[in-house]
């Protein structure tokens, strides 16, 4: 397949430095000395899985590197609508794009920009980052992606980019119901989110104490009512399954926004515990736990 990758950080640059290992042809768009070190030596990553080091073509402007029968879209939220226009050439021939970033809104946001026909939807499932220029860092054992299509002309398009992904020996699936699979990370990822970085504390200590096991617990289950007050099939047992799923993790785990908020760098709060907030009020009721986190990280979601 023509991949191109829209954000090599993290997960684009890990999945799509995968792909390329297996012989697809994989496009990166970065900017920086990240750039600068891929066009030079190449994409390299670290991962208890296997290292690997790939050759790959990289630019600034999606415009240089043609068309692509799938774009991997990874950039952070607040870069949505203006990185969806950039990738315009890259679909116009009649790619599709699958956004696997954090939230639950990016098939709508990217949607607006490119026609929804073109979104599917996509979940990732990995703890990496740019440890160096040039080289990506996975942090944990888990490297999974979970994708699924928004129309039934994408049906062709997802069947390929799974074959591709099992090319590459990733861990990957196709969703019968899309949506439910990004509120069901939602749910997770925005109670992890908010008390760690509000607490500026390891998800340990969070759960370990009992006021702050209340606060992880309400997160969720507010995160929950929203998702089904918008029609989605969330399982009545999510919430117990998900607090679960927090308690599995190591001690010393903790979100990637806290962090940003620790490095002085924009925060996707607007689009997590914002998000919950705003959704909620839409329908009608209140995620009061929500709410006040998200007016606690206010101040700084811009960065310092």
């Amino acid at each position: 397949m023509r991949i191109a990758v829209m954000g090599a950080g993290g997960v684009g640059g890990y999945f799509g430095a995968r792909l390329a290992q297996a012989g697809h042809e994989v496009a990166f768009v970065a900017r920086g000395k990240h750039l600068e070190a891929i066009r030079a030596k190449g994409l390299a990553i670290k991962s208890p899985l296997g290292d690997a080091a790939v050759r790959a073509r990289a630019s600034e402007d999606p415009k240089e590197l043609g068309a692509a029968d799938v774009v991997l879209f990874a950039v952070k939220l607040w870069d949505t609508e203006s990185a969806a226009e950039r990738i315009r050439p890259l679909v116009e021939a009649g790619g599709v794009v699958i956004p696997f970033q954090n939230g639950v809104e990016s098939i709508a946001r990217i949607g607006k920009v490119l026609g929804p026909e073109r979104i599917m939807g996509g979940a990732a499932y990995i703890a990496a980052r740019i440890g160096e220029p040039g080289v990506i860092m996975q942090t944990g054992p888990i490297a999974r992606l979970r994708f699924g299509t928004t129309h039934p002309a994408q049906s062709k398009a997802a069947a390929a980019f799974l074959a591709a992904c099992k090319d590459a020996k990733i861990d990957a699936d196709l969703a019968d119901d899309i949506q439910r699979v990004l509120w069901e990370k939602f749910v997770l990822l925005v109670a992890v989110s908010a008390t760690t970085a509000v607490t500026r504390k390891t998800i340990g200590v969070v759960r370990t104490d009992p006021d702050l096991r209340w606060l992880l617990e309400t997160v969720m289950r507010e995160t929950w009512m929203v998702g089904r007050k918008r029609g989605v099939a969330l399982a009545d047992d999510l919430v117990a399954k998900t607090l679960a799923q927090a308690d599995s993790f190591t001690p010393d785990m903790r979100a990637s926004m806290a962090a940003d908020l620790e490095a002085g760098g924009r925060l996707e709060a607007p689009w997590l515990s914002g998000a919950v907030a705003r959704m909620a009020r839409e329908a009608g009721v209140e995620a009061i736990a929500n709410r006040t986190i998200y007016a606690a990280l206010k101040p700084y979601e811009n960065g310092r």
